[in-house]
């Protein structure tokens, strides 16, 4: 197609100013993609550091709020909150995840009252409140039972829509859960209540200081999670995944990892054209920190960059622990 076309053809015209590779630049990063991940934990005036994400600490309610208004200041429009629930409310039936008096419905109502115009994104998963630290209810030979998961999902999501989350946020992975979800949802008034979908959520070595950060055990038996997350040498299951999720109702779409899904989240976004969000994990943000200390990348640019090419690949949101740094950066450009 280009033989014999130099010299008449010279790209790097348009890449020798400024001004230029600015006016021809096809994505741009913007203050609001952004989704801030924060954890919280029961108490008050709590602060814990989080060893293996830099930067990050667990907050209570009350301070909480403190992180919020950053955000807001910043310009980032939406958070999503995880919480770490006391070993002692763990039991096998993850009751604790649909107490309207727990931790997360508690910190919704909290950023709600004061920050009415701030998203809010909680996590419908049952991880955080079972013994074994599975996503969803195990039988005696560690088996995750799909359908009784899915019934405590919806009274997850049903306390998380009524304390006044904007998008619920099912990670869990278990088959039919969107569409339950949003039947449950429509019959109990909460139509306007959005769902997120952890559509291609793989079975990954990258979210070790997440679970750190959320005191999750690790009693999952020899299969682990390998029964409901993705394989990572997969993608046709990933669109497949994503195909059920949106035919069942869900508003907005993610794939988790981000950075080694680049494709994936490409392949997503191109055929279905919905609204696509990628997550920034924790081991992929926990690495560009430990390359910075050591002096091996620019932290500043590399974090940008990495913003930028989840914009390229297609998406429209993206949730990242880095979040407050990419905001303070590009009030600087």
């Amino acid at each position: 197609m280009y033989h014999n076309q130099f010299p008449y053809i010279r790209l790097r015209r348009n890449r020798k100013s400024q001004f230029i590779r600015d006016l021809v630049e096809e994505n741009q990063i913007n203050v609001t993609d952004l989704v801030y991940p924060i954890f919280i934990v029961d108490g008050y005036e709590r602060e814990e550091p989080i060893l293996s994400l830099p930067s990050h600490v667990r907050v209570s309610v009350d301070r909480l709020l403190y992180v919020a208004e950053k955000c807001v200041m910043l310009g980032i429009r939406a958070i999503a909150i995880f919480p770490m629930i006391e070993t002692s409310k763990d039991d096998l039936l993850a009751l604790e995840s649909n107490n309207p008096e727990g931790l997360v419905p508690r910190a919704v109502r909290a950023l709600k009252a004061r920050f009415p115009e701030l998203g809010v994104f909680t996590d419908v998963a049952l991880d955080a409140y079972t013994h074994d630290g599975h996503d969803g209810i195990s039988n005696e030979n560690g088996e995750v039972l799909n359908d009784v998961t899915n019934a405590l999902l919806i009274k997850q999501a049903l306390v998380h829509a009524e304390a006044g989350a904007d998008f619920v946020c099912p990670s869990d992975m278990m088959d039919g859960r969107i569409g339950a979800i949003r039947n449950a949802f429509e019959e109990n008034d909460f139509r306007d209540t959005g769902i997120l979908a952890y559509s291609a959520k793989y079975v990954s070595n990258f979210y070790g200081p997440f679970r750190e950060a959320t005191g999750a055990v690790s009693n999952l038996g020899k299969f682990g999670k390998k029964t409901y997350q993705l394989n990572p040498a997969n993608s046709d299951e990933a669109f497949h995944e994503a195909a059920l999720d949106i035919a069942e109702g869900a508003d907005i779409i993610m794939v988790k990892p981000g950075l080694p899904y680049l494709d994936v989240l490409y392949r997503i976004k191109t055929e279905f054209k919905k609204p696509t969000a990628a997550y920034h994990v924790s081991g992929e943000y926990a690495m560009l920190k430990a390359a910075a200390q050591n002096g091996w990348v620019n932290y500043d640019k590399a974090i940008l960059e990495t913003m930028l090419c989840f914009k390229r690949a297609g998406a429209d949101i993206i949730w990242s622990y880095a979040a407050l740094e990419v905001a303070t950066l590009l009030k600087q450009l």
